[in-house]
């Protein structure tokens, strides 16, 4: 007998792309928690969930066990109603080939907890803030945005987020947005394989350490980014995580450390 409650209802679900989804959730008969942006919440669904037809088989050997998640929450915590998570599919994984099965009115667990120290939290407020992403390490970055920018300041803001192709570039059109409507944010997405368009592809090709390297905030922001002036947070694939930390830590940026609150380079290590 399942020891777990479906709590939650999928109320919207929008396919970036065959395998990216975000999905909002709504709780049913209880109150979303208090959270930070850029923290994660825990979905679940039971092994006797369908997955989707194109997924890799997998046994289901008790149809009661609950297979949960954590994913970094997309939307605004001071939005109530609802809670975004951007998801990517993994056809041979336990979850995601259950969630992209769930159409709106269909049920999942919900953690009544959200946690992480991947926030804004420990930034001065006078800090410029560079976020660099790939694939669906965007999300907790949507979140503080969505939370956290004020349109028009002194305080810089930048998104450089690198995907494989252009349908892959999730919340494109609302980043696109913010930078049209926000003299002080930057919006730098990068593709890493135009050859597979369906279209001539007009912008950036390559890596997001390409556009670092090449100082396009600086070009755009009109002041060379530093240790001194910003903040770095750094989310998505791990060789992107790896390959950043050394050229920054080449220009004297230093990883954050908790415990003394020094550091300049704030890293979400989790990777699905």
């Amino acid at each position: 007998m399942a020891n777990f409650e479906l709590n939650a209802e999928l109320v919207q679900k929008i396919l970036v792309s065959p395998t990216l989804a975000i999905m909002r959730f709504v709780p049913i008969g209880w109150q979303l928690p208090d959270f930070k942006a850029g923290q994660y919440g825990v979905l679940g669904l039971p092994c006797s969930a369908p997955r989707i037809p194109t997924a890799d088989p997998l046994p289901c050997d008790n149809p009661d066990k609950l297979i949960r998640r954590a994913y970094s929450v997309a939307s605004s915590p001071e939005v109530k109603d609802y809670v975004e998570f951007y998801i990517a599919l993994v056809e041979s994984g336990e979850l995601t080939p259950r969630l992209f099965a769930l159409e709106p009115g269909d049920k999942v667990y919900l953690g009544k907890k959200f946690t992480g120290m991947f926030t804004l939290a420990d930034v001065p407020d006078r800090k410029n803030i560079v976020f660099v992403a790939t694939g669906t390490g965007l999300a907790p970055y949507m979140s503080m945005i969505r939370t956290d920018l004020e349109c028009n300041t002194d305080r810089k803001f930048a998104v450089i987020h690198g995907a494989r192709h252009s349908w892959d570039l999730g919340y494109r059109s609302e980043l696109n947005g913010f930078k049209r409507l926000c003299k002080n944010f930057e919006y730098l997405p990068i593709i890493s394989h135009p050859e597979e368009e369906n279209g001539r592809w007009a912008g950036e090709t390559g890596f997001v350490m390409k556009l670092w390297e090449e100082k396009r905030l600086k070009d755009s922001w009109g002041v060379e980014p530093t240790p001194e002036n910003t903040r770095v947070f750094l989310c998505g694939n791990p060789l992107m995580i790896k390959a950043m930390l050394e050229i920054l830590e080449k220009e004297g940026f230093k990883e954050y450390n908790r415990r003394d609150k020094t550091g300049t380079i704030h890293v979400e290590k989790y990777w699905a």
